[in-house]
């Protein structure tokens, strides 16, 4: 079950977000998610626009998501590449698990796709576990992205064929 993420889950997806940092630098990963992202801050925001999301099996949270229907301003310029369409999209952002339930992105783009055609979504170079679970959920590498402290990010892109709406 896919729900929208409430204060009671606070605790669950920063606890999530702790294990998730954890398989990051067990992979490799010590550049992505360093710090105090995501936190507390993150969630409580995401709550107040809607956009946090928890993936429940069994009553238990097992991971998380964040899904925005407005333009992430980030991807406003994308170098080496092009997006692959013009328009609206959504973005997921901060795809996390538990690491007890398989095929958290799958389901998060299964979600997302229900209410958006096209959908964006980046992650760190070095974060090849994400990388594949994009490719494998049906995204094609546009190019790189910059986030808003200058940090490139690699760029995907998926959208539902005309022929399936």
């Amino acid at each position: 079950m896919i729900r929208l993420t409430t204060h009671a889950d606070i605790p669950v997806v920063l606890a999530i977000f702790d294990i998730a940092r954890a398989f990051m630098r067990k992979n490799g990963n010590f550049a992505q998610w360093t710090g105090e992202y995501p936190g507390e801050a993150d969630v409580l925001e995401d709550i107040r626009r809607g956009e946090g999301y928890v993936i429940e099996e069994d009553g238990e949270v097992c991971a998380v998501f964040t899904l925005l229907s407005r333009p992430e301003p980030t991807y406003a310029e994308i170098f080496d590449g092009n997006w692959l369409t013009d328009g609206s999209y959504g973005t997921l952002h901060r795809v996390a698990s538990n690491g007890k339930l398989r095929g958290v992105v799958s389901q998060a783009v299964d979600f997302a796709l229900q209410r958006h055609s096209v959908l964006r979504c980046d992650t760190h170079a070095v974060n090849k576990p994400m990388q594949i679970a994009l490719e494998n959920a049906g995204f094609v590498h546009c190019g790189t992205v910059h986030m808003a402290d200058g940090s490139p990010r690699l760029a995907f892109e998926r959208n539902v064929p005309a022929d399936s709406i």
